[in-house]
């Protein structure tokens, strides 16, 4: 492997560290930067630098902002007593290309995966359980992805959101539309059938 001078070794070490990013990808980011002019450097070292002083998150909901509470928690023109609740902020950007959705949300930080150690207590669920007991909320729309641990999330949710009597619902799940049935999976297969409606 060709020895690159230590400031350029080190920038492909810290760029090998995003998601998705090898050591290849890394190398082009790299000698990107380099060839980019001072102040392109320097506008993406200040971004950098922007984002991690000044986003925190919401104190109500958990997403990521740059204003306390955020805009989606102090909107006059959202149903504050609908909250759905994601895996990740990145999942609320999915619900909002819909423009159906008009609640607000409440953000958990990962799904209960007992194999990689992370149970209830580590996620972000101890704030929706107190929004709910303030009695604020009519309807909590569980959003967490299909997955095995989601879907352990969304169990463990409904046991606790019910008992403060609130409405607790799950997101559909089965086959995607323009999909071809003879390829669907088991799984699939049977959520779609579980979640059928009358036409």
């Amino acid at each position: 492997m060709s020895k690159f001078a230590e400031p350029m070794s080190r920038l492909i070490d810290e760029l090998k560290k995003l998601p998705g990013v090898g050591t290849k990808s890394a190398q082009r980011l790299a000698f990107h930067i380099l060839r980019a002019s001072d102040e392109d450097a320097e506008a993406l070292a200040a971004a950098v630098r922007d984002v991690k002083a000044s986003l925190r998150l919401c104190s109500v909901c958990n997403n990521i902002t740059d204003v306390d509470p955020c805009v989606y928690c102090t909107s006059a023109t959202r149903n504050q007593r609908l909250v759905c609740v994601v895996e990740e902020p990145t999942n609320i950007s999915s619900i909002e290309k819909t423009k159906h959705f008009n609640g607000v949300y409440h953000v958990l930080h990962g799904s209960i995966s007992p194999l990689h150690g992370i149970g209830p207590d580590q996620l972000r669920i101890a704030n929706l359980v107190a929004r709910v007991d303030a009695g604020n909320v009519d309807e909590v729309i569980v959003a967490t992805n299909p997955t095995v641990e989601g879907e352990a999330t969304a169990t463990y949710l409904s046991h606790q959101l019910k008992r403060a009597g609130v409405k607790v619902t799950r997101i559909a799940m089965g086959i995607p539309v323009g999909s071809d049935i003879e390829y669907t999976d088991e799984i699939t297969m049977l959520k779609a059938m579980e979640g059928r409606r009358e036409l």
